[in-house]
């Protein structure tokens, strides 16, 4: 914890003030209490616009599971929302979902398959891996069958779903909602967000990959 003090310390010199005080504003309410995870989403603005409503839902991390689609946001949609949410992609398997589970996700798929429970009527008491499908066929049976529980978005017309873009930003901003009105400590601990604000600080910099592989070999961190 110390070092990723230090570290914190050495690369704030780097940042201008406005982008020093812009993470220090948000970094406290940010959360991975809920992890967005992308199944093989291939339209880049889909992609751009997913990134954008989890980050300002306050969640910066998203997991996309690729297999024929390369996940990759169209920056100009992102509006920037891509400096500050780490994106990780794994292969879409099972494998990966086991190993999100292993971290003490209880994974939930957004579909209206296996006696959805619908958003409103969803209680929140643990953390959750929230996984969206594919834009034409929806969430796979494979990992219907591997999902704990299944969570659906009510809906009044006609259409049977929504885009999987609207459905993440409608899904985000209504489990944060249910967050801050719960007593659970959704937040991050210490570590986790001393380890995102230098994410956040290499992002904002220029050869700000360079400077913290520097600084961690001539002061043998290791984080």
């Amino acid at each position: 914890m110390e070092d990723l003090a230090k570290t914190y310390e050495y690369l704030k010199q780097f940042l201008t003030e406005e982008r020093l005080r812009k993470i220090e504003h948000f970094a406290p309410e940010s959360s991975d209490f809920v992890l967005p995870v992308l199944e093989d989403v291939y339209q880049f603005r889909n992609a751009a616009a997913i990134v954008r409503s989890v980050e300002a839902c306050g969640f910066h991390k998203v997991v996309a599971l690729q297999e024929e689609n390369n996940f990759e946001p169209n920056l100009k949609v992102t509006k920037g929302a891509d400096t500050w949410v780490e994106v990780e992609k794994l292969p879409r398997n099972m494998e990966s979902l086991q190993k999100i589970k292993n971290k003490g996700y209880k994974i939930v798929a957004v579909s209206l398959e296996n006696n959805a429970v619908m958003l409103p009527d969803y209680t929140i008491n643990e953390s959750i891996a929230l996984v969206f499908g594919t834009e034409l066929e929806g969430v796979s049976q494979e990992i219907l069958d591997f999902a704990d529980e299944t969570l659906a978005i009510p809906m009044y017309g006609f259409t049977r779903s929504f885009n999987v873009s609207v459905a993440a930003s409608i899904c985000m901003y209504e489990l944060k909602q249910k967050l801050i009105k719960s007593d659970i400590d959704y937040k991050l601990n210490e570590e986790k967000l001393l380890k995102m604000k230098i994410r956040w600080a290499v992002n904002s910099m220029r050869s700000g990959e360079q400077i913290l592989g520097k600084y961690l070999i001539d002061n043998n961190f290791t984080f």
